[in-house]
């Protein structure tokens, strides 16, 4: 490179966003390819951990907590625990992209397990950096899948200099613009079937929950979010069940019960017409990547 310096010289003293024992544990690393996209992640949340997905190529939109987002080639996306996300990103939308899962992650001033104010536009294009970071994530991810010696320390030294980088970019976000009157109604809404899809919860108990007429709650709820009601409960559902399903070795019958559904029966017709197959061929085909790479899910 033309009039590259010899010897590049530290210039500033910097100290350390993770002094001591607050350090951040990196729980995985995955690469998801536009082949790996015939099942795609449906609507869910972590409630323990944060996501920092890098797109690499393709486009598609997103919707995190209750706003959709256009997202393309080297944007970067944060997940803070507990942000409801819904990956629209099947085969159609070509996507290439890297994850990494963090926990134990402790930012001053902000709750646990949150990389950046939760009242800060959760993307951010890295531009030229992209392709830095993405050698980060590639050399993560290819140490780990081929379990070299010591590879847990260079990642998660790794990690930190992903992280530092991020962070310098988000820092200068403004926040995110007040909503209209409509559009916090949709996510008080998004937010009482957050908290209670797990129930047997009808739209007219979401009426009477937050004291609106049945007809006006869909209609602010599909301007806001895209979705009827009932389709983002069913929708929330099947994606909590795809998290137990890749997470733990819970029975089809439990997960049913546990996700809200009243049988084991409706529960497999109705994911396997969202996923595009039953769940427990979804669980199969994870394990049977997990013994060719030690991928986690996203």
């Amino acid at each position: 490179m033309p009039n590259t310096p010899p010897r590049c010289l530290i210039k500033r003293d910097f100290r350390s966003l993770f002094p001591g024992e607050n350090a951040p544990q990196l729980l995985y690393v995955s690469h998801v390819r536009p082949l790996d996209q015939s099942c795609p992640r449906i609507i869910h949340a972590h409630e323990d951990l944060v996501e920092v997905l890098l797109i690499c190529a393709g486009s598609a939109r997103f919707r995190i907590g209750e706003t959709a987002y256009e997202v393309h080639a080297g944007d970067l996306l944060v997940y803070n625990s507990g942000v409801v996300h819904d990956e629209l990103s099947g085969q159609e939308t070509a996507l290439d992209s890297y994850c990494v899962g963090i926990g134990r992650l402790r930012m001053p001033g902000l709750r646990e397990n949150a990389l950046i104010p939760d009242s800060i536009p959760p993307i951010c294009p890295m531009g030229d950096e992209a392709e830095d970071l993405g050698q980060l994530y590639n050399m993560m991810y290819r140490y780990l899948a081929a379990d070299r010696p010591g590879c847990e320390a260079l990642c998660h030294h790794l990690l930190l200099a992903l992280l530092s980088r991020v962070l310098q970019r988000f820092g200068d976000a403004p926040p995110q613009q007040p909503q209209p009157e409509a559009g916090a109604l949709g996510r008080e809404i998004q937010e009482y079937m957050d908290r209670h899809f797990r129930e047997a919860v009808t739209l007219q108990d979401i009426g009477k929950a937050l004291h609106l007429s049945t007809y006006y709650l869909s209609h602010v709820f599909k301007e806001a979010s895209g979705y009827a009601p009932m389709q983002y409960l069913l929708r929330r559902r099947i994606g909590e069940a795809q998290n137990l399903l890749l997470t733990t070795d819970l029975s089809m019958a439990q997960i049913a019960e546990q996700v809200g559904f009243e049988t084991q029966n409706y529960f497999n017709a109705q994911f396997s017409k969202i996923v595009g197959m039953p769940p427990r061929r979804y669980r199969q085909d994870y394990l049977d990547k997990q013994l060719k790479s030690p991928e986690q899910p996203s």
